[in-house]
Formats: C-alpha cells, sequence, structure tokens
C-alpha cells in the first residue's frame, strides 16, 4: 500500500496506525488494559473516536501542515493562504466537535484513562507544530488534555515528536 508506518510479522502485513495499535494491544496483552480496553463498552468509545479520526482530525489536522510546510518545501512556493484559511477553519470546526463529542468534561478522550485514541488524536494535532501553529492555542480544554497525554507518555512524547520539532525549528530558523 506504500504506506507509513507498516508492520511486517512473518509474512502477515498491516498498514495503518490505528490497526497496528489495536493489533499489537489485542494479540499480545503486554500493554496495560487502559490502551485499549477489554471491556466491551470501554473499547467501543475508543473504536468510536479512532473510526471518526479517519474523516476528521487527521485529514483536517493533516491538510493544515501539507499546505503550510510539505508544499511550500517541495515546491519552493508561497503557502496558499486560501486554501489554509479553508483548511484551518474546517480544523477548527473538528476541534468543536473534539471538545463537545469526545472530551467532554473527562480527561481523556474516551474516558478517565488515556487510550490509543489519544494518542491518534495528540499526533496528529502536533503535525501543525511543524510551523510554529499550535492549533490548541485558543482552546484551554484541549490544551489541558494535551498535558495530560504528555505527562501521562513521559519522554515518549517527546521522542515520538522529535522529527516535528526538528521541523520546527528549521521552520522557524528561515523566517
Amino acid at each position: 500500500m506504500q504506506k507509513v508506518p507498516v508492520m511486517k510479522e512473518g509474512e502477515f502485513i498491516l498498514t495503518e496506525s490505528d490497526a497496528i495499535l489495536k493489533y499489537l494491544a489485542t494479540k499480545y496483552d503486554i500493554v496495560p488494559e487502559h490502551w485499549y480496553p477489554r471491556q466491551p463498552e470501554r473499547r467501543a468509545k475508543v473504536d468510536e473516536y479512532t473510526a471518526w479520526h479517519h474523516t476528521h482530525t487527521r485529514p483536517h489536522a493533516s491538510k493544515v501542515f501539507i499546505l503550510e510546510v510539505l508544499l511550500p518545501a517541495a515546491s519552493g512556493s508561497a503557502v496558499d493562504e486560501v486554501r489554509l484559511v479553508r483548511a484551518l477553519s474546517e480544523l477548527d470546526e473538528t476541534l468543536d466537535r473534539v471538545e463537545t463529542m469526545f472530551l467532554k468534561r473527562q480527561p481523556f478522550l474516551c474516558g478517565d484513562d488515556l487510550t490509543i485514541a489519544d494518542l491518534l488524536a495528540v499526533c496528529e494535532l502536533m503535525q501543525p507544530m511543524a510551523s510554529g501553529r499550535d492549533v490548541l492555542q485558543q482552546r484551554p480544554s484541549l490544551q489541558s488534555w494535551r498535558s495530560r497525554v504528555m505527562a501521562a507518555t513521559g519522554e515518549n512524547f517527546t521522542t515520538a515528536h522529535r522529527i516535528v520539532y526538528a521541523v520546527r525549528d528549521r521552520y522557524k530558523a528561515k523566517l
């Protein structure tokens, strides 16, 4: 499928981070249950977010990153401000829904515990940081959520976003 990430285990090949995370959590049963709960209702809430994620959070956050970082870097042209404003508006609508439909008044997207839903969401929402854009800047509840995810994942958060931070630093140096 020419996709990253990809996992190969013997002859078994799996793409898509969502599918890989669920597969690993289910098959090996070595991670704490909170990541992908066994209890059906709690697991269904994680699955609900991850299904929604593919048509909302992922494409809208990625579009901002592509328009503001990747396309200008690849083509040498300026950012298409009209398309970027539209993409930011779409992302803003998505963030409204993340807050009202998923986060509500709980610490994490699917309840009281950190799950793979939080990992998928935070990774997408960190992408625009590559241009120095914090899409959560005007959203205190989502900023608090991101802080809880960062605290819960510790140094792994920084490691996972090392490339985003490096691109951000190069982007800032060009300004």
